[in-house]
């Protein structure tokens, strides 16, 4: 009894220090602008980036920006999503698949993606076709690796156990393979999620007239530094957000481990 209620203070205590110290941190910055700490030219005041962020969602341009950027990442990320686990795990259990992909994939993951949008430019032109690509491309290697070591890190003792029991091969990768490299492939997805968001805005910047990115350039280029912010803030709720939604969704899926 007496451990549960430590467990239950030491939760609300946490749960407490995760909502104060981005409040904290906003006061702090209010306080620095009021006593002029800051240069409103460049670094403008939490509340006047309310302000501006009320009057895009009045003016409804904030939510054509996120709409636009939400579309691209989501079609992206299933794209990248589906093949890197398939060829993932194709490549985790199969000694032959793994020696003639692994060269290839060690050779083409240390490019930086966003050093090959001009040739996906040129592929697929100027509009979503090419955005969605390099969102697909850096979610596809994440996964890809993880899954890879997920089904490779599943203990030689399973598959013994399988082939002395004759087991299935369907029923032996639903009940054996894939719940084992479940936790790695929910650590691709978090990663790749965080690389997914960067690209895309980086990608937003060169060649777009909607979109997060776009509103981050765009207010750079006429100065208007309090949408600049938004735009930024806008990215770090949405990386959050999904963020929290894939932890659920580990939470659901993968219920033995939790705690």
């Amino acid at each position: 009894m007496y451990r549960e209620k430590n467990k239950l203070s030491s939760d609300a205590q946490e749960r407490a220090l995760t909502i104060l110290s981005p409040v904290a941190i906003l006061a702090i910055w209010q306080l620095a602008s009021w006593g002029n700490l800051l240069d409103p030219r460049f670094v403008p005041s939490p509340l006047k980036i309310i302000g501006a962020s009320w009057e895009l969602i009045v003016t409804g341009e904030l939510w054509q920006h996120i709409s636009a950027s939400l579309l691209r990442i989501c079609i992206g990320f299933v794209l990248g999503v589906v093949p890197g686990i398939i060829i993932g795990m194709l490549m985790g259990l199969n000694r032959l698949v793994r020696a003639t992909l692994d060269p290839i994939v060690a050779a083409t993951y240390p490019i930086p993606k966003i050093a090959i949008l001009p040739l996906l430019m040129l592929l697929f032109g100027i509009g979503e076709g090419s955005k969605i690509a390099i969102v697909a491309i850096a979610v596809f290697f994440l996964v890809l690796i993880n899954t890879m070591l997920g089904v490779r890190e599943i203990g030689s003792i399973y598959f013994d156990v399988a082939r002395n029991f004759k087991a299935p091969r369907l029923k032996f990768f639903w009940r054996v393979i894939l719940p084992g490299a479940m936790p790695s492939i929910f650590a691709g997805l978090r990663l790749s999620l965080g690389v997914a968001l960067i690209v895309l805005v980086a990608a937003e910047f060169v060649a777009a007239n909607a979109g997060i990115g776009y509103l981050i350039w765009s207010s750079w280029e006429t100065l208007v530094i309090e949408n600049m912010f938004v735009g930024i803030i806008v990215i770090t709720v949405l990386g959050v957000v999904s963020t929290f939604l894939l932890k659920e969704l580990e939470r659901l899926l993968i219920p033995w481990k939790r705690g």
